[in-house]
């Protein structure tokens, strides 16, 4: 499509084949992701961005360390896709129960905490210095996890 027709084409409100597959690609994620998740909640949101960074400082501090293996990068992978399952079985139960995503936000939760423990021990292992409250605050929140059997790495 040439600027002038496509000027026009703005101008009259006629999308392009482009925008149209555009626009019904977003529709049948954010269709999917309210059923699977009950929306996108900021939670989700933060979820995500600490699952991203883990798993690039993840990279790096295999890299430095010199254990960087393609196999251990597809497992990471595969345990992150995993982590939105369990959190869309939750939002499931959820509305079993009826409840407005306690299950759901439990979950989400301890992921973030699991995820910001593996991202500061990825720091620690590319050598970054850890403030000593925070090295405290995870003795603690190792302290009161209980069993070692309640996660799994």
């Amino acid at each position: 499509m040439n600027d002038y027709t496509k000027l026009l084409a703005d101008l009259v409100g006629i999308k392009t084949s482009e925008q149209v597959a555009a626009t019904a690609t977003f529709g049948v994620f954010g269709t999917f992701t309210a059923f699977m998740f009950g929306g996108w909640p900021t939670l989700m949101q933060v979820l995500l961005m600490m699952i991203i960074i883990d798993y690039v400082t993840g990279i790096i501090a295999a890299g430095v360390t010199g254990t960087l293996r393609s196999r251990v990068g597809l497992v990471g992978i595969s345990r992150k896709i995993f982590i939105f399952l369990i959190i869309a079985i939750a939002h499931q139960v959820d509305l079993v129960l009826g409840d407005q995503h306690m299950l759901r936000d439990a979950s989400i939760f301890f992921y973030m905490a699991n995820e910001l423990l593996s991202i500061i021990e990825n720091a620690g292992r590319m050598g970054v210095p850890i403030p000593s409250t925070i090295k405290k605050a995870i003795e603690i929140l190792h302290e009161k996890g209980g069993d070692d059997d309640d996660v799994q790495r």
